[in-house]
């Protein structure tokens, strides 16, 4: 039965003309349905989709939401005024034969004006291909692609960057919760400065081991290649797979946060990572630094805080109500490498995240403090040692307290505070009251 109804699915779930008045970049929201699907699950995890643009392969677009109904926007390219043709169907070889069924309820597409703002970097967004191992599964799923602006002698720079639902190599589970507040992983992917006549001036990318190299691909006209070649989902200008995933890039503003905010203003990527670590197995009982195992991501505290900092690492501590007084939990559970070092040159306004566990069934009305300790950071490869209480750090703002709801999703901001707050450098913590929760 389950296979008479994905073979029916498979005959199409969206085909429909559309006609564009003007040419230019497209986009198209697609309102998707998967039946029984949960992205913890081993049988029923999600579904793949495949969009074909007039009669032509155009991407794949992977339904990791649940359920839904859900919206997902997907780039189309620059599209020439006239008639078109969107077809959805279902990815036979890549969907869980258990899902039950997949609907496609509505297509919206959008063309962006010529002299819109975002045109030129919706132009310049590239697309990217999976890394071999992922064919077939769903893991390192690209989830959201955001861009930075500013403006340079020549013209204007561009920055893009991706989240990730995870990294399958790399940084653990744990690391990632205690140093970087998320189980996502979120990489810069390619930069472009573009000259006022729109002219590509200079194009990199991030290819393995973090180096920045030149991207040599650059057509004018065509979206840039990018393929993820390793499992810490690091690209490169060439590859062999052919699936093609292109989310729609949109603009974001950091100059206050941390990176981790794009997954504030897109809170269902907290699910669909929490969700993935549950289904490789990465979440247990009791947390071992062996295994690089992690408890319940609900049961932590996550906390966005900028510092300025030089040459120095940080943790930070949840105090609750205890017998005896506060009962503090730290973020680096004792573990060095998993301070918090977030270098003033790739960081320059010094906010950082990070999450620290509680028991279970924690309240989060006994929450009560926060500490932050300071100390020398670790050297880095090739530097010698630095002496013991070399570094500098000055706590400035918390912009975030907050946990995940029943959803993995995040909830009310628990605390925010402002001011400087000098921190003593292999010294004792600066604490901060929270107040009544």
């Amino acid at each position: 039965m389950i296979g008479a109804v994905l073979a029916l699915l498979a005959a199409g779930l969206w085909d429909r003309p559309f006609t564009v008045e003007n040419a230019g970049e497209a986009t198209a929201t697609v309102r998707a349905r998967c039946g029984g699907c949960d992205w913890a699950s081993r049988t029923r995890t999600g579904a793949m989709l495949v969009l074909d643009l007039d009669g032509r392969y155009s991407q794949n677009l992977v339904l990791s939401r649940g359920e839904g109904p859900v919206d997902y926007a997907v780039a189309l390219g620059a599209l020439a005024a006239g008639p078109h043709r969107l077809q959805i169907r279902l990815d036979r070889k890549w969907t869980p034969r258990a899902v039950e069924s997949v609907a496609v309820d509505a297509v919206d597409v959008a063309l962006v004006a010529p002299d819109a703002p975002e045109r030129l970097a919706l132009a310049w967004a590239p697309v990217l291909h999976p890394r071999g191992n992922e064919l077939g599964r769903f893991t390192d799923v690209p989830l959201v692609m955001w861009y930075e602006t500013d403006k340079t002698a020549r013209g204007t720079r561009i920055r893009y960057s991706v989240i990730f639902s995870n990294e399958d190599g790399g940084t653990p589970a744990d690391r990632l919760l205690a140093t970087w507040g998320r189980l996502t992983d979120i990489e810069y992917v390619l930069g472009l400065e573009i000259a006022p006549d729109g002219r590509v001036l200079e194009a990199t990318y991030q290819a393995p081991s973090h180096k920045i190299l030149p991207y040599g691909r650059i057509v004018p006209g065509r979206h840039p290649e990018l393929w993820v070649v390793t499992d810490n989902n690091m690209v490169s200008d060439h590859g062999a797979t052919r699936p093609v995933f292109a989310p729609v890039a949109v603009p974001f503003d950091l100059s206050g946060t941390s990176r981790e905010a794009v997954m504030d203003a897109n809170p269902w990527t907290y699910e669909v990572s929490s969700k993935e670590a549950v289904l490789e197995g990465r979440v247990a009982a009791a947390s071992d630094p062996h295994a690089h195992t992690i408890v319940d991501p609900r049961r932590y505290v996550y906390v966005e805080a900028c510092a300025e900092t030089r040459d120095a690492a940080l943790t930070f501590g949840v105090g609750i109500d205890g017998r005896d007084g506060l009962r503090w939990f730290e973020s680096d559970a004792g573990q060095k490498p998993y301070r918090i070092i977030r270098q003033p040159s790739e960081f320059p306004n010094g906010c950082f995240r990070g999450a620290v566990a509680l028991p279970a069934d924690t309240a989060t009305a006994s929450i009560k403090a926060m500490r932050f300790h300071a100390y020398t950071r670790s050297p880095r490869e090739g530097e010698d040692p630095l002496p013991p209480g070399a570094g500098k750090a000055t706590l400035v703002r918390v912009n975030r307290v907050f946990r995940l709801d029943a959803d993995y999703q995040p909830g009310r901001d628990l605390f925010t505070w402002s001011g400087a707050l000098p921190l003593a450098v292999e010294g004792p913590p600066a604490q901060i009251d929270m107040g009544p929760r």
